[in-house]
Order: C-alpha cells, then sequence, then structure tokens
C-alpha cells in the first residue's frame, strides 16, 4: 500500500519590491510660505543603497502587521506611524481593498539620515501592495499618492536622477552620463528635519532667497557631461549650515572628506549623513577607511549612483 499523499498549503503569495535612497546634489531652500512649507529646487540622485520591502497576503480581517530588520532596525516604527505601513493603508483606501497584508521592511538605507530612508519605504510599500493585490495603480496615480505620504517619495519611486520642485514632489528627469562614485558617512544619532529648517529660517531670519533653476546650470552641465570633477566643485546644500550649527562635528566629517580628496563634500539634505564624492571605487573606499580610522562617522557606506527606482524583485 502506499504510503498516503500528505498535502501542504501553498505559501500565502507575497511581493518583494526594494527602493532606492538618494543624495541631493543640490538643495536650494525659499523663505518659508503661509503654509509653513518652503518652496524648494532640488536635484535628486538615486543611489545604489535600497530599502527592500516584502508585502506577504494576510489572512482577511488580520489587518496591517510590520517587522523591520537591518541595520538600526530597532530606530524604526513598526506602528501606524511608519511611512511603509502608510503607504499601504493610503493604497488600500485608494483602491477598496481590505488592507490584510504584513510588510518586512530589509533596511540598507541610513536611518533619519536626509537619504531618504523610510520615503524608499513607502515607495517599495505602494509598488509591492499594488502588485500584491493586483490593484493595476496607473504609475500617475500612484506618484500622486506618493507625494501624499511625503516630498522624498515621489522620487524613490523614479529614481535616476531628478530636479524637484515645489516641496519637492513636482518631479523632471534630468539628463545624466556615466556612474558617479559616493561615500556617506552615517551618524547614529539622527536630526531632526523640522528642526533644521527651524534653525535656517533663523539664520535666514526668514528672509531666505528666491530659488529657481538657473541656479543649478554648472551641476546639469556636469551631469550631462559625466564630469565627477565638476559636480563635485557644484554640489550645493542651503539647509548645511543650519545642520552643521545643531551638530557641528559634522564639520570635521567634511572637513576629513575633503583633505583624503574628495570632488565634494556635503551634508546630505537635512543631515546628518554626510556625502563624499570620489574620483573611483578605490577611492570612495580610502576615503571611507579614513572616516572610520578618525571616528568620523558611525557607519560608513561606499556605492554608485544613479540607481533606478523602485522595482519588484518577486
Amino acid at each position: 500500500m502506499s504510503p498516503p499523499v500528505r498535502l501542504t498549503a501553498a505559501p500565502p503569495p507575497t511581493a518583494r519590491v526594494r527602493a532606492p535612497g538618494k543624495v541631493n546634489l543640490s538643495l536650494r531652500v525659499g523663505p518659508v510660505q503661509d503654509d509653513g512649507y518652503h518652496p524648494l529646487v532640488s536635484v535628486f540622485q538615486a543611489v545604489a543603497l535600497y530599502e527592500e520591502v516584502t508585502a506577504t497576503q494576510a489572512r482577511p480581517g488580520s489587518g496591517l502587521s510590520l517587522t523591520v530588520d537591518g541595520p538600526q532596525a530597532v530606530l524604526v516604527p513598526t506602528d501606524e506611524t511608519n511611512l511603509a505601513w502608510r503607504a499601504a493603508r493610503l493604497l488600500a483606501e485608494h483602491t477598496g481593498v481590505e488592507a490584510d497584508v504584513a510588510l518586512h521592511v530589509r533596511k540598507g538605507v541610513p536611518v533619519a539620515g536626509g537619504m531618504a530612508g523610510g520615503s524608499a519605504d513607502a515607495a517599495a510599500a505602494l509598488v509591492a501592495c499594488d502588485a500584491l493585490w493586483e490593484t493595476g495603480v496607473p504609475r500617475s496615480d500612484l506618484l500622486d499618492l506618493a507625494a501624499r505620504l511625503g516630498s522624498d517619495v515621489p522620487f524613490c519611486v523614479l529614481g535616476h536622477t531628478a530636479v524637484g520642485t515645489g516641496r519637492g514632489h513636482l518631479l523632471t528627469p534630468a539628463m545624466t552620463r556615466g556612474e558617479f562614485h559616493w561615500v556617506f558617512g552615517a551618524s547614529e544619532r539622527g536630526l531632526s528635519t523640522p528642526a533644521v529648517y527651524a534653525r535656517f529660517d533663523e539664520l535666514t531670519q526668514g528672509g531666505a532667497a528666491p530659488v529657481g533653476l538657473d541656479d543649478d546650470t554648472a551641476l546639469m552641465q556636469a551631469l550631462r557631461a559625466g564630469d565627477p570633477t565638476a559636480l563635485g566643485a557644484a554640489l550645493h546644500n542651503d539647509l548645511q549650515e543650519a545642520a552643521l550649527s545643531l551638530r557641528p562635528e559634522l564639520g570635521r566629517t567634511l572637513d576629513i572628506a575633503r583633505e583624503t580628496g574628495a570632488l565634494g563634500a556635503i551634508v546630505s539634505g537635512s543631515g546628518p549623513t554626510v556625502a563624499a564624492l570620489a574620483r573611483s571605487r578605490q577611492h570612495a573606499l580610502a576615503i571611507a577607511a579614513t572616516w572610520t580610522a578618525e571616528g568620523a562617522a558611525d557607519a560608513v557606506w561606499t556605492t554608485t549612483g544613479p540607481a533606478g527606482g523602485a522595482r519588484q524583485l518577486t
């Protein structure tokens, strides 16, 4: 007699998506408006440090759950304040689907480091849940939903290099040639974005200059030419002075990068991560080693840009 056949339940459907972090090649900030927002002109570049979100179908009525692993995972909330959670909930409301899903985030971008790690989580969660639920939301609508979650989320969906205006969420792709080598020095202690903007307003006494696209002509030319030396010279961040006033030790990290021959060094976004542009992969490793030896950063990454946007892996 043949042994009985044991039937096992099929695993629940899943969708796995990764989305990139970013560096602000230029960030220009205008005076605060009546709605409390600052008009921005920013040139974003996606880099090959990724957040990965796996969405797994949960049993009906079980609702949303979220787990996190990877570097600095203990710093990431696992409740409704998490951007990935909010993204799944927003997509469910938009499409009329029950949000019965288990999300798992694998960290690869510094937490609270001005590199859009949380925004990448939201972008990946939107794409993953759309695939899992087979809701077929058009990309234009997905980008509208992304903008409702945060100014950086649409860029994490699109990736590559782009100019952002408005609050940074209105995107125009930028022509870029070649590959750029980056080093990122992260701090275990985050830096509050609202606090940096508040200090910016104090330093400018509310009189920041209006921002426009013409301010970054040299930077855009460097990108089109694939010229890392010219790009390093054109890096710019209006929030850097404010970030340094709150975290003066970041100045040493910048100085060490320049002394090690970085083509340019800048606080990324609102900080506290410092970005250094290197001549090559070997040069990037040398800058990273110097930061580590000098204790100028709590964690160091080397990578390249531009990188693609949110992409389904499985």
